[in-house]
This record gives structure tokens, C-alpha cells and sequence, in this order.
């Protein structure tokens, strides 16, 4: 049975408590209306771990739009019973006064300099935001492994810099989870109208190009850039309004805040894409290991 608490202090008593039993934890923390790709999640740290524990909560820290924030899907008691089925311990929930008591959340993280360009510049103080919960969660809960997903590629190198720094806890980066049709799973897909998620495999199939280019040997950044924009700019609109806002490639072992021209050795392709006015993101890595 899940144990489901309705703020961090309970749900510290309760990973202290795992922790003096001497079990190992794995965390997986989310912002709800939780799907296949969180469940996977779940799933891996609960085969890894002896106890998995979810955190529920959507992070006014991290939104730049207030619309953006008011409208992100929230189902605590559909998420809890997901949990439940997936073998879950224990998810957690609380308000932003909770986790952060008095002027505590008046201070925001530093989160690096791999939060510098793409999500980091559309999105001002976005990662800063993401940095100052994660930690916050991260106090509370003290796991052992915390499991991110691969999607949200930029995050999770802003995230292993903060346990790096922190010295816990291990971060552990799992694959993309998609449906038949390529696109990314993600809490937003629930925004779209089905032609718009139709429309929206657009991102996927511009990253299978740059990885075929790949794969056919090209390594130059802004050949593989150009072979995702092809994807996107050449499809028929179908009548549902799609905004890029980057198509590119950086090397995630040499982060830059700009696009790297010249030859890669390593190389993630990266999108972001509004479509109809719903925003995605999306990613794959070009070389192998």
C-alpha cells in the first residue's frame, strides 16, 4: 500500500525511518498528473532500491508564465492510485510555505553553468527555480538514487552539477519513454487536441533526422542542426500553429550556452517547439554510450 503524505515534514519522519531500517531509497521527483514515463521511473528505482518514494508537487519556482503555471494538469488522487499500482511506498505532497518556511524561498540556487542557453535563456530563471525544490527535496527525502528522465535533458545536467556539489544523491538518467507515434510522454500531451498531437510528432521525427545524418557520418554541428529545421520547417501546417523555438545540437560533455560549430565527437540534439500554443520539448543522443 502506498503511504500518501500531505507535507514534506511527514514525509521526512517517514524517509528517516526507511533510512534507520537500514533500506536503501530511490526517489523519483515529479510535479504529478503523472503518466508512463514517471511510472517507469518508479518502476526502475523500486528494482534498485528497497523502498521508491514520489514527490507531487508543481513548482511555482520554476514557471515564467503565470498562465503556463494555472494551467498545468494537477491529479494528486489519479497520481496516488498510479503509485499505488506501480508499487510505491510512499508519494508526498505540501505548498511552497511548507517546503520553504519564512524568507527560505526568497533565496534561489545558483544552478550552474549548464543551465546557460536553450531552456536556460527562453526561460529566465527557470533552472534557478528547478535547483532551489530539487534541493529542498533532496534535504527532505535523502535518497539513495534519484531517477530523472531523459527528456528534460538540461535539467538533469543542472541536477547532477547539484549533487555533485551537495555530495548525494546519485543521479540516475533514464531513457525517453514515447508512444508508437515517437512523441515524448510528457504531462503537457494532455494540452493537446488530437490533431495537435498528431502535429507534435514533428519533434521526434526532426530528431530521427539529425540522427540519421549521424549515423551516415556527419559531425559537423550546423549540418546536423540544419537536418532537424528541414524536418520542421518543410511539413505541412495542417491548420494547427507551430512555433519553433530551437532546433540544435551541443555537446553534453562541453556545455555551451551557444551552438558549437565544426566537428562533434559527442552530440545530443535538442527541441523546443510550441504547438498550438502548448509547449514541448524534446531530445535524443546522436553518438553511442
Amino acid at each position: 500500500m502506498t503511504e500518501v503524505l500531505g507535507d514534506p515534514d511527514s514525509a521526512a519522519a517517514w524517509c528517516s525511518r526507511t533510512r534507520a531500517a537500514g533500506q536503501k531509497l530511490g526517489f523519483v521527483p515529479t510535479m504529478g498528473a503523472l503518466h508512463e514515463g514517471h511510472l517507469a521511473l518508479v518502476r526502475t528505482a523500486l528494482a534498485e532500491n528497497d523502498r521508491a518514494c514520489v514527490s507531487v508537487f508543481v513548482n511555482p519556482l520554476q514557471f515564467n508564465e503565470k498562465k503556463d503555471f494555472e494551467r498545468y494538469p494537477r491529479d494528486l488522487k489519479g497520481d496516488a492510485a498510479a503509485l499505488a499500482r506501480a508499487g510505491c511506498s510512499m508519494v508526498f505532497t505540501g505548498t511552497l510555505e511548507q517546503f520553504f518556511p519564512g524568507d527560505r524561498a526568497q533565496s534561489l540556487r545558483d544552478p550552474g553553468p549548464r543551465a546557460l542557453g536553450l531552456e536556460g535563456a527562453l526561460r529566465p530563471g527557470h533552472f534557478a527555480g528547478v535547483a532551489t525544490i530539487v534541493e529542498r527535496l533532496f534535504e527532505v527525502v535523502r535518497p539513495d538514487v534519484a531517477y530523472f528522465g531523459q527528456k528534460d535533458f538540461q535539467q538533469t545536467l543542472v541536477v547532477e552539477d547539484l549533487a555533485r556539489a551537495l555530495g548525494y544523491p546519485r543521479i540516475r538518467v533514464c531513457p525517453t519513454v514515447r508512444e508508437p507515434s515517437g512523441l515524448a510522454l510528457s504531462s503537457r500531451n494532455q494540452l493537446l487536441s488530437p490533431e495537435a498531437r498528431a502535429r507534435a510528432t514533428l519533434l521526434s521525427r526532426s530528431l530521427e533526422a539529425a540522427r540519421a545524418a549521424w549515423r551516415a557520418g556527419q559531425r559537423d554541428a550546423r549540418e546536423l542542426s540544419g537536418a532537424m529545421r528541414a524536418v520542421l520547417d518543410r511539413a505541412p501546417s495542417n491548420g494547427i500553429q507551430v512555433e519553433v523555438e530551437y532546433a540544435t545540437v551541443r555537446d553534453p560533455a562541453a556545455w555551451s550556452a551557444d551552438e558549437p560549430s565544426g566537428r562533434l565527437e559527442r552530440a545530443v540534439a535538442l527541441v523546443a517547439v510550441r504547438v498550438a500554443e502548448v509547449r514541448l520539448i524534446d531530445n535524443m543522443v546522436l553518438h553511442e554510450g
